[in-house]
This record gives structure tokens, sequence and C-alpha cells, in this order.
């Protein structure tokens, strides 16, 4: 009976067929996976570098670029009502014999602004011992206020009331509750209550943004021009 014949090692450096195949298919299943890697490396790293990365670490110009694209910052809206009254005297050959009267109660609106544009590197002070940002504010404006005419409540007097006087009646009482409107906005205790949410609005807009660009937990003060230091 005859020996096997064996099959004699391939020479070094030849790889058996078997071989030769898998080490092709295990580079082609490796490649996609190389290739997400990459791209959440570079993904991660564009993150970072939008984000985190700060070249000069300037916290007054970072947060002067919060403030960048605002013109204004409305921060507060008060709505409340107004009385006006106004009466009307129409006469016949020089006596008064027509007289009417209007009440009017008038809904109206006053918004408070900060005035962004004013805000230059001079009303941000950074303290770097204590991570502390001060901002000064300029003054709020006060918006025209805002008459809801057509919500108002309207009580007229007199036996006669003709289309002439009706109409008077009617702008004086507008006329006389826009200026009673605009002296209750600047009531001393709407004011506070303006420059409160001024100042909470600043801190949010802020605190945030510094904390991204890597400024960590910053401590942002805020005041009004002509406030004393720690009066905000």
């Amino acid at each position: 009976m005859d020996d096997p014949v064996s099959t004699p090692p391939a020479p070094p450096g030849i790889l058996q067929p078997e071989v030769a195949r898998e080490r092709p298919l295990a580079r082609v299943q490796a490649l996609p996976w190389l290739i997400v890697i990459l791209l959440l490396a570079a993904v991660a790293w564009l993150g970072w570098r939008a984000f985190f990365y700060t070249e000069n670490a300037d916290p007054v110009g970072s947060a002067m670029l919060a403030f960048e694209k605002q013109n204004s910052l409305t921060v507060f809206s008060s709505r409340f009502e107004v009385v006006a009254e106004s009466e009307d005297r129409r006469g016949v050959l020089g006596v008064d014999l027509l007289r009417s009267r209007q009440a009017a109660i008038i809904p109206a609106t006053v918004e408070y602004r900060l005035d962004l544009s004013q805000m230059d590197r001079d009303r941000f002070r950074w303290n770097d011992d204590s991570d502390t940002l001060t901002v000064i504010l300029p003054a709020l404006k006060v918006s025209r206020p805002n008459l809801d005419e057509g919500a108002q409540k309207t009580f007229t007097e007199g036996t006669y009331v003709s289309r002439e006087a009706s109409s008077d009646l009617a702008r004086n009482n507008s006329l006389q509750a826009e200026r009673k409107a605009a002296e209750f906005a600047r009531n001393p205790q709407i004011l506070a209550l303006a420059r409160n949410a001024a100042r909470e609005a600043v801190r949010q807009n802020l605190a945030i943004p510094l904390s991204v660009a890597g400024f960590g937990e910053v401590r942002v003060n805020v005041r009004f021009d002509g406030e004393a230091p720690g009066q905000g």
C-alpha cells in the first residue's frame, strides 16, 4: 500500500490561499469604522474650537460679543389702566345750553428698554482674582404709552351730545390718558421693578456665554449709571 503523499509547505513569505483571502476582507471591514472614528474626532475638535477655545482668554470681549447683534433689549413691560375725564360746553347765542361729560378707562402698555449700542468696553470691568464681571448699564428708555382704545370703557353724560362734541371728548380723553400713562410709567416703584428685571436679564445673557467660553462659574454684577458699587 502506497504511503500518502504530503503537500509540501509553502515557501517562506508566500501565504496560503485561504489566509490571503481573509486578510483583504478584514481590511475592507475595518475601513468604514476608521472613517467613522476620524469623523467623530473632527466633530469633537470643531465643537471645542467653536465653544471652548479662546486664544486671548478675554472675558470682556466675550461679554461684548453676547450683545453684539442686539441694538436694544426689552427688559420689562407694564400694563395698567388710566382714567381720563373731559367736559364739553356748547352754547347758542352765547349761552351754554349743551353740556356733556365723558369719562374713559383706557388700558395702556409701556415698555422699558436697554440701549445696547452704548455698551462699549468701558462699561465692563473684569476682576481676575474673584472671577467677577461688573457691568454698568445706561439709563432705561421708557417707550411712549401704547393706548388700547379698542378695549376702553366709556361713560358719557349729557342731554344731547353732538357728533362734534363726542369727537372732541374722545380726543381730549386720549391726550389726557397718554399723559397720565407716561407719568405713571416713571413712578419710582415701577422704575425699580424695571431696573431689577434689567439686571437679571443681563446676568442671564452673560453668565451662560461666559461659562460656555471656558471661564467657569463667573459672577456678574450689574448696576446702572449713577449707582454705587454693590447697589445693583
